[in-house]
């Protein structure tokens, strides 16, 4: 099968076209967002990209109902159309763009992948939230967790590159960009991540706080700051953003190094963060075998990685000062027989997306 893979994010849309072996045969990205772009951008893609049998589409959000790939009819579009305000920043560009191309191409199947399916399995003690139980019978109160579609593929990309069956290994991935979440992956299952009911909970991030006491929030509502303004502040204020002003962690990275104090204490709380996730990720498992890195960050930021392997030493877990440095993606960044081999992946959701697509359409396992 030609897979068209159309993975719609805040700031563009990243299209590829993939055949059978998983080689790209386009690979373009529209500048965004994606509310800027019309039909004749998409009619455009569709042209270039040559006969192709199904398009595969990033969706950020299923839901409580969706836990796998699906084929997209109305129903399941006014069903996904519900979740928008579960994923204000991405639920409803993506599903834009999914009835866009469907439009344009109403002969082809359309496919829904989801970033939360990944983490619906996850066990009740990881994805239950303490909340009054009168709450959880009225809404779907649940950590969904995200970023899904990237720690599939990077679990199992990293087991390939280690020569290492998935089913027995226990792996931390660490998706580190804009937006960062880990996974614990257990025998190829999410069995917890650091992401909960938004993509708020957590690390922190460029512009995202990360987790922060609820009684701040409510404290910060109660003395006038306005819901708007919480929203504003939490997601696009806060993280590296608020505390050194710049969310670029190359820039974040380059004023440290520089000696730059709100730089080096934006640093210092990422990396505090980060460490005590992968630790918590290792202890919802049992212990850990392999180290992942990928996305923006993770797959660029050497020293990164290299502070994140000084403060996990006590789990096994070391990096090779030379591999480190001179890494690209899908290398290994621990010495020969490290305990805990520490892998650098290339983000690719498209070839999880392709995999869900074939899946469903019976073309694949």
């Amino acid at each position: 099968m030609r897979i068209l893979v159309v993975n719609t994010g805040s700031s563009s849309v990243k299209v590829r076209v993939l055949e059978d072996d998983d080689g790209l045969s386009l690979s373009s990205d529209l500048p965004g967002p994606a509310d800027a772009l019309g039909p004749e951008d998409f009619a455009g893609v569709l042209a270039q990209a040559g006969p192709i049998d199904a398009v595969g589409h990033r969706v950020v959000h299923g839901g409580t109902r969706y836990d796998r790939a699906v084929l997209v009819d109305d129903a399941v579009m006014a069903s996904l159309r519900s979740l928008e305000d579960l994923a204000p920043l991405h639920q409803r560009a993506s599903l834009d763009t999914l009835e866009t191309v469907r439009r344009l191409a109403p002969e082809l199947p359309a496919v829904a992948c989801f970033d939360t399916a990944f983490h619906a399995g996850m066990p009740p003690a990881a994805s239950t939230y303490a909340l009054p139980r009168r709450w959880q019978l009225r809404h779907p109160l649940r950590r969904y967790g995200f970023h899904g579609l990237s720690h599939a593929y990077a679990s199992r990309r990293a087991a390939e590159i280690l020569g290492l069956a998935l089913a027995r290994l226990r792996i931390v991935v660490c998706h580190l960009g804009a937006g960062a979440s880990l996974a614990a992956v257990d025998g190829g299952r999410s069995v917890d991540t650091t992401m909960g009911f938004t993509p708020l909970e957590g690390l922190v991030m460029a512009t995202r706080s990360g987790s922060v006491d609820p009684g701040l929030v409510l404290w910060l509502a109660q003395h006038g700051v306005t819901t708007e303004e919480l929203v504003e502040g939490l997601e696009h204020g806060a993280g590296l953003l608020g505390l050194c002003g710049t969310g670029d962690m190359r820039t974040v990275l380059a004023r440290a190094a520089g000696g730059d104090p709100d730089a080096r204490l934006a640093l210092d709380v990422y990396d505090h963060r980060l460490r005590g996730a992968v630790a918590a990720m290792a202890a919802a498992m049992g212990g850990i075998d392999g180290l992942v890195f990928t996305g923006g960050v993770g797959e660029h930021a050497a020293e990164v990685r290299r502070r994140a392997g000084e403060g996990l030493g006590f789990l096994g877990v070391r990096v090779d000062a030379e591999a480190n440095e001179a890494a690209g993606p899908d290398a290994v960044v621990s010495p020969p027989g490290a305990a805990v081999p520490v892998v650098v992946v290339a983000a690719r959701e498209d070839v999880e997306i392709a995999r869900g697509v074939r899946r469903l359409l019976g073309h694949g396992p």
